[in-house]
């Protein structure tokens, strides 16, 4: 039980920081315009600190671990009435449960190391140079 209160209060302080900061980094760019570094998150147009790019990503990528732990404590917590409920079936419930496990955990995995690789790939790649063109008055 306190899995799922947990995670679920982290599911509610990252979409309170995503809507107090305007984005997430996981999706947004560095770019580099006339030397400077600019840290740009997914849905936003104007540049956030390094930190908080950081803090934004090292976020988004918790959600996944989270995510996980909530989905197999809620199925810890439902098993019993998923075994009673299949009984008669061709596959017994203790196979589906541990099958919904393994697909749970392979998910929560998956997405966790696409997601940290992402933000490994955008802080050791060097900034997208932007270059602004002066406009036709």
């Amino acid at each position: 039980m306190y899995v799922i209160v947990i995670g679920l209060a982290n599911f509610l302080v990252y979409t309170i920081a995503y809507l107090i900061i305007g984005g997430e980094a996981i999706h947004g760019k560095i770019i580099s315009t006339g030397g400077q570094t600019q840290y740009l998150l997914g849905g936003r147009t104007d540049p956030v600190s390094r930190c908080v790019f950081i803090y934004s990503a090292i976020h988004s990528i918790s959600i996944w671990p989270t995510f996980g732990a909530v989905m197999l404590a809620m199925l810890t917590l439902a098993k019993d009435r998923i075994v009673e409920s299949m009984r008669s079936a061709l596959v017994r419930g203790r196979a589906i449960i541990t099958l919904i496990a393994v697909i749970i955990t392979i998910i929560a995995i998956l997405l966790t190391f696409m997601f940290t690789r992402q933000f490994v790939r955008q802080m050791r790649s060097e900034p997208q140079e932007v270059r602004q063109v002066a406009g036709d008055g």
